[in-house]
């Protein structure tokens, strides 16, 4: 077929040299002077035909490197398809460069603008249909690439063969491939702008991957999973979390528990044998540590390579959906544990991205975090902060996830965070602050609270920054709650002590009460104080194995029973005598034993406890549920107070941090009457010594200690004691 030579002959060498930004311009149909042309690049291929209504019509190869033409007076029917020859097999498939781009204009000036919380549906790949023809739409932003290609199994990993087109201003690239389906695993190839330099990443919004240590994204199926939570779902909208009872239980899904052949429980299982052992339990809620996609395990997930993808080491997105749901239908909220203040620098994913630093900053002095090895986000950049919104945004959407807990995040805040003088740039008005990753917190918040009610976000964040559980609106960083990172660990150290040299730091009992209600408090005994050496709860603790388990009773007493909602990590609540491992599940053989059964007994306890007395939980924010009766008994190491809820009920708290069981002990009480011993960690149900008091004590009405009537009581030796009005 003779070429119109009225037409000058196309420039094919940036295609060839896969350098292409525009590659519709050359392939595809076109009108070109009197004729019409179908072009093809296909650098394998031995032969092309096409086939658009049943007749196959070869294609003139017009280059030796792999391009091919067909040429007519009448347009081609559409959507054509191609018969491609290689290695002698031929396989029917049509033409993506057949289906132009459609960009979603508001959605990429949204997500330019840093104010796309749902990226998730503009980029990565989905699947969809385009003139009858099923296939999957990709597209990336990668502002700094020349060129970017689409890669798998489907075209060999040939970057040259499914080269991706520039939707200009907006550094996102779209190609949609027909023929593809879920399942397919694929990269983007990038070639850097100014060097040149060739990188395979994976996608950033893939909601799939293959399973470690293997790192290509997969092509998601759109979730099949039907909800059964909406009665959740409703009445989280509804609740008042100011005022509720939140225990929470931190998992580690990979440790809770294994098969005997070491192989983790999957979504699924977790689902069947978790969610009732949490209920039995009386938490509330499940934290999950990270479940988001990361390639070391011994990250624990705290290196995040996948923001929109569930782990692949537990199952599909789906199975996590049957977790969660299965959690909701058991009245268990579940907390996600995400990171959006450092990732990793591993050349496959988010790092350098498109050859440059574009999730990351480019100065050392603000790129590196020198704790972790890790790279910072780099929170001035729009982008970025669609990315992250859209991350959080996808998680409490598509997962239905009741929270999120945020981690580091005094890491985030401050330019200076672990570096030393010369290591850090300051900000535009010379101080510390990281003014950028500030304003994307606040978004966060505001984001999750608007659109999100009943919804918790949770700080982990160690300093004293002011307002970090107050609204945005009024200057706060907008978080519903904060770790108290200061009682976890003056507790913590106070309990290490041995009890004979425990009145000389009788303070650090009492010092958190200065700012308990400065924030809305979490108290945390997570997973970071029984690692790296730290030893689990039990094994800190001072004496013999007798006084190992009632200090570790008494620790959970007094958590219990402060102002504050509570974590605590699995093991904790039976005892683990090992500090915690990653890859091998928790020693739940200890259960056989009376000791661990007890302290098992006295947590299960507690969280009804808890949960069932207002005067324990609904003030937890409000120094109104709160007073000393005695705080200052350094000498005895006691401490007593009261709880209140919102209508005056109240609950006497009584803690003896000494071996030493009191006998007549003196406290006053708010009214004269009489008193039940409603809760007593020495008892010998939990594996105590069973010293204390009747069921019923006499409080005769003089005062004592501020108050207007005086009680006189046993207390039991390393134990807490809860006493309310019979």
């Amino acid at each position: 077929m003779a070429m119109d030579t009225t037409t000058p002959a196309p420039d094919f060498s940036r295609l060839i040299a896969a350098r292409e930004y525009d590659p519709f311009r050359l392939l595809g149909a076109h009108r070109e002077g009197s004729e019409w042309v179908v072009r093809v690049f296909h650098p394998r291929a031995e032969s092309i035909a096409l086939d658009g209504d049943g007749t196959a019509v070869p294609l003139v190869r017009v280059h030796p490197t792999g391009v091919f033409e067909w040429r007519s007076a009448a347009a081609p029917p559409l959507p054509y398809a191609l018969e491609v020859t290689v290695l002698g097999r031929t396989e029917r498939r049509h033409d993506p460069y057949a289906f132009p781009p459609q960009p979603a204009t508001d959605d990429l000036y949204l997500f330019n603008q840093g104010s796309n919380y749902q990226a998730y549906h503009l980029l990565g790949a989905h699947v969809q249909t385009r003139q009858g023809v099923a296939g999957v739409c990709f597209r990336v932003w990668a502002p700094n690439a020349e060129r970017v290609s689409v890669v798998g199994d489907f075209n060999c990993w040939d970057g040259r063969v499914h080269q991706m087109a520039s939707l200009g201003a907006s550094g996102v690239w779209e190609l949609f491939v027909p023929g593809l389906t879920v399942g397919t695993l694929y990269k983007f190839e990038i070639r850097n702008r100014a060097s040149g330099a060739v990188l395979i990443k994976t996608d950033p919004y893939a909601q799939s991957f293959e399973p470690r240590p293997a790192t290509a994204a997969r092509v998601n199926a759109p979730p099949q999973h039907a909800w059964n939570d909406a009665e959740w779902l409703a009445q989280r909208a509804q609740r008042d979390w100011l005022h509720a009872p939140l225990a929470i239980y931190e998992i580690h899904a990979g440790s809770w528990r294994r098969h005997p052949d070491g192989r983790c429980y999957t979504y699924r299982e977790l689902a069947q044998h978790l969610v009732p052992y949490v209920r039995d339990m009386g938490y509330t809620h499940i934290e999950l540590m990270p479940v988001t996609e990361h390639p070391l395990d011994e990250s624990w997930g705290y290196q995040t390579t996948g923001y929109f993808a569930a782990t692949s080491r537990f199952g599909s997105a789906d199975d996590l959906r049957g977790l969660i749901d299965a959690c909701h239908q058991a009245g268990i909220g579940v907390i996600l544990d995400w990171v959006p203040g450092h990732f990793p620098s591993d050349d496959f994913a988010l790092a350098h991205f498109d050859g440059t630093a574009l999730y990351e900053h480019a100065d050392p002095r603000l790129k590196l975090h020198p704790d972790w090895g890790t790279h910072v986000f780099n929170y001035a950049r729009n982008e970025v902060r669609s990315f992250l919104l859209s991350s959080a945004h996808f998680w409490l959407t598509e997962l239905h996830i009741d929270g999120l807990r945020v981690d580091a995040v005094a890491s985030m805040i401050y330019l200076d965070y672990s570096r030393r003088a010369g290591e850090w740039l300051p900000n535009r008005y010379g101080g510390r602050e990281n003014l950028e990753a500030i304003e994307f917190i606040r978004a966060l918040n505001t984001m999750a609270h608007r659109e999100f009610p009943g919804v918790l976000t949770i700080a982990e964040e160690s300093t004293a920054w002011p307002m970090v559980s107050r609204p945005a609106y009024v200057g706060g960083l907008g978080f519903s709650m904060k770790w108290n990172m200061g009682w976890m660990n003056d507790t913590l150290a106070y309990l290490r002590q041995d009890p004979v040299h425990r009145h000389y730091h009788h303070a650090l009992l009492t010092f958190g009460q200065l700012y308990a209600y400065s924030e809305n408090f979490v108290l945390p005994l997570s997973h970071d104080e029984v690692v790296h050496g730290k030893g689990s709860l039990l094994a800190k603790m001072p004496g013999d194995n007798w006084q190992k388990f009632a200090n570790l009773r008494l620790l959970l007493t007094y958590q219990a029973t402060l102002p504050g909602k509570k974590l605590g990590f699995m093991g904790n609540e039976f005892g683990q005598w090992h500090e915690w491992y990653s890859q091998r599940e928790l020693d739940w053989g200890l259960l056989a034993r009376p000791g661990h059964r007890g302290v098992q007994q006295l947590v299960r306890d507690l969280n009804r406890l808890y949960r069932s007395m207002s005067a324990l939980h609904e003030l937890d924010f409000d120094s109104e549920g709160f007073s000393w009766i005695d705080c200052h008994d350094a000498d005895q190491s006691v401490i007593s107070f009261l709880r209140r809820d919102r209508s005056g009920m109240c609950a006497v708290v009584v803690l003896n941090f000494t071996p030493v069981p009191r006998r007549a002990y003196r406290i006053g009480v708010p009214a004269a009457g009489r008193y039940r011993e409603k809760f007593n960690s020495d008892s010998r149900y939990y594996g105590g010594s069973d010293v204390g008091n009747n069921d019923e004590l006499e409080a005769v009405a003089e005062a004592w200690m501020g108050q207007p009537a005086q009680l006189e009581l046993v207390l039991p030796p390393l134990a807490g004691l809860i006493l309310i009005p019979a």
